[in-house]
């Protein structure tokens, strides 16, 4: 009997071990994860503030951060006023001394197909019983980069490159005719697309780097404009045209 209530305390005490060592061990993991978010958090507000744009341009702002891109260099959700009360949304600029990247980001689950020249492009779901038309990601940020050419002279004279970065669940089925200086990218692989560039282009001429970071800084406080947030949505809202739709 005693022999027993030996070995029932004993496996107790070992049992309370075990539970007292796997609440320690899931307390830690707990405080890391929370330093790790408060970390990631404290990187993307050196940039821009956590409640502004999407996740997802938040997450491309952090893999820079994380890979050591400077916060300077990096700008987010810039508005381009151009004639006529339209807008020209941009993500994420990036200024390098071999040029200028400009970032176009998406979110996209299934299959992708589509060209460099053509206006739509289409995604594909379910194994091909769904189908969706969306705007060529590519001309939209030509586009961009066109109307952001147009705010500084010196522009005109410095490489742009052009970056379309595909979160979520998606895959680049058939993609053909990509421009040059145009890159389509998976999260994961942004840095190897932005170290290539750095590679095969020499540094250019800024001949005033102040007035670009100057002209950057505006186009940025540009989209914090609520007026302007709300006109660009309705210009979007016009240009798809659903509500002259009558079925």
């Amino acid at each position: 009997m005693d022999l027993v209530i030996i070995i029932t305390s004993h496996l107790t005490g070992l049992f309370i071990i075990i539970k007292v060592r796997s609440v320690i061990k899931k307390s830690n993991q707990r405080k890391r994860e929370k330093e790790r978010r408060e970390k990631e958090r404290e990187l993307i507000s050196s940039v821009s503030p956590l409640n502004r744009g999407t996740e997802t341009e938040r997450l491309l702002i952090l893999e820079l951060l994380e890979n050591d891109t400077p916060p300077i260099t990096i700008y987010h959700d810039l508005i381009v006023k151009k004639p006529n009360d339209k807008f020209s949304q941009i993500d994420l600029v990036l200024v390098m001394t071999e040029g200028i990247i400009v970032f176009e980001v998406k979110d996209y689950s299934g299959w992708l197909y589509g060209s460099g020249n053509t206006t739509n492009w289409t995604q594909v779901l379910s194994y091909g019983n769904e189908k969706f038309k969306f705007y060529n990601p590519i001309k939209q940020n030509r586009q961009h980069i066109t109307e952001l050419k147009k705010t500084l002279k010196q522009f005109k004279n410095i490489p742009f490159f052009s970056v379309i970065v595909f979160y979520g669940d998606c895959e680049l089925k058939e993609i053909s005719y990509i421009p040059k200086n145009t890159y389509l990218v998976k999260p994961h692989r942004v840095m190897e697309v932005v170290n290539k560039i750095k590679e095969e282009n020499e540094p250019t001429n800024y001949t005033n780097k102040r007035e670009v970071v100057d002209k950057l800084k505006e186009l940025v406080s540009l989209g914090e404009n609520v007026d302007y947030q709300e006109q660009h949505i309705e210009n979007i809202n016009d240009m798809i045209g659903k509500n002259r739709i009558y079925d």
